[in-house]
């Protein structure tokens, strides 16, 4: 069995590429592998880790860098020196890494995908060409999916690293978009592995904690909770949520918004807050726990908060009407709690998720008449809805589970590495 480096620029919180990482490495170690981790922030095993703040995205280098190169087709003398003295620096801590752990394959999480830190892209890619190492390359957002990295001066970089095309990697993406479009404009050959849920152990989330989740964000015992599980910024189509509750006109209907602004800034935000307001929306942001699930079962928030798993098993509806998402992860999530959805159909659904047989209130980027009629008819109808979500989890347990995770794993291990 092999020790496999994981290394990307953060291995923590709640962001997709910590999630998922932390899925592939169980898997891997079902099948006795040994996981190791190497970024700039870490919450992982100490003694399993390697924590290397210069290879944060936040870190004050990269974040000098991205200034100087992102939006100009110019780059300094003094940032092109340091993103050629940081890569160094980050190849000898690879170096480092692969010797301490005695790491045999290296599963790059997103690092030589969107160029959020330059030098450790320019690292990893050096670092594979020189010891010819097996590498499985995890793709979740490619920098021409970004049109703030549209116009850089960094061209020359993006071609060598973002990706890099080798033969030591093998590459696995989330979905076919980013299938076509690597081989397209690479030449890469890639395999799809999309995002997963244990749906092989469902939810059980006890009465009393979903009662108490809905005490704690204000709402009576006839109140209908609409969940809005996103982040606050703009491709999340929020605006939409807020018709459809205010066309609703029911005075029982919350829309709750689960997580923050993040990293966007709050225009957004107030935006929607006015919005609301004038549409006689009630609209409720709540700061939630992502706790860990262990066999079906949430861990419940500490410090008196709410878990997000608590807010689906509470929650009568789901709202994601987003315009773009790289797969949908609050997608799956809200057919693991067994929760209807009102989903706008993004590109990725339309093309890689809907021909899967789900059952889902479907807007092509507007909402109509008939898509608030379906809403209302879904929250009344106990029989439609316990149809709905059923269908919504025995599809999703074929198609994205930690079983069929294992055997793409498998796959990928296979290619890199051969039968041994």
């Amino acid at each position: 069995m092999a020790h496999v480096g994981f290394v990307s620029t953060r291995f923590a919180g709640s962001d997709g590429v910590s999630l998922e990482s932390e899925k592939w490495a169980h898997m891997l170690e079902l099948d006795g592998h040994r996981i190791f981790w190497f970024a700039g922030e870490l919450d992982r095993p100490e003694a399993s880790s390697m924590l290397v703040p210069q290879a944060h995205f936040s870190h004050p280098d990269a974040v000098r860098i991205g200034e100087a190169v992102w939006g100009r087709l110019t780059r300094p003398r003094v940032i092109n020196d340091l993103i050629k003295t940081t890569a160094e620096f980050l190849r000898e801590r690879l170096y480092e890494f692969v010797r301490k752990f005695s790491v045999d394959i290296l599963v790059v999480e997103n690092a030589v995908t969107i160029p959020m830190q330059i030098p450790l892209g320019l690292a990893i890619t050096d670092f594979i060409g020189e010891t010819g190492i097996p590498t499985i390359a995890h793709h979740h957002d490619f920098y021409w999916e970004r049109t703030r990295f549209l116009i850089n001066a960094v061209r020359d970089y993006l071609e060598m690293a973002f990706p890099p095309v080798l033969p030591q990697i093998q590459h696995a993406v989330i979905n076919s978009a980013a299938r076509d479009q690597l081989a397209w404009r690479k030449g890469a050959a890639s395999l799809i592995v999309p995002n997963v849920i244990d749906f092989e152990h469902p939810p059980v989330v006890p009465a009393e904690r979903t009662q108490r989740a809905r005490e704690v964000i204000g709402l009576g015992q006839d109140d209908i909770l609409i969940l809005q599980p996103t982040r606050v910024v703009p491709r999340k189509g929020i605006e939409h949520a807020i018709t459809v509750v205010a066309r609703l006109a029911d005075p029982r209907c919350r829309l709750v918004i689960s997580h923050e602004s993040g990293d966007e800034g709050e225009t957004y935000l107030h935006a929607l807050m006015d919005m609301a307001r004038d549409s006689g929306v009630d609209l409720r942001l709540v700061t939630t726990e992502l706790t860990a699930v262990i066999n079906g079962e949430p861990q419940p928030a500490t410090n008196g908060n709410v878990s997000l798993w608590e807010l689906y098993a509470s929650a009568d509806l789901v709202t994601y009407p987003s315009l773009y998402e790289g797969f949908g992860n609050a997608l799956l999530e809200a057919f693991y709690y067994r929760v209807p959805v009102l989903i706008n159909r993004y590109s990725i659904f339309v093309q890689d998720i809907e021909p899967r047989g789900f059952k889902t209130i479907a807007m092509d980027g507007f909402v109509t008449s008939e898509v608030v009629e379906q809403v209302r008819r879904v929250l009344a109808d106990d029989v439609l809805r316990r149809e709905m979500v059923e269908t919504n989890y025995r599809q999703a347990t074929r198609y994205y589970s930690y079983a069929m995770l294992r055997r793409r794993l498998q796959t990928l291990m296979i290619n890199v590495m051969g039968m041994d």
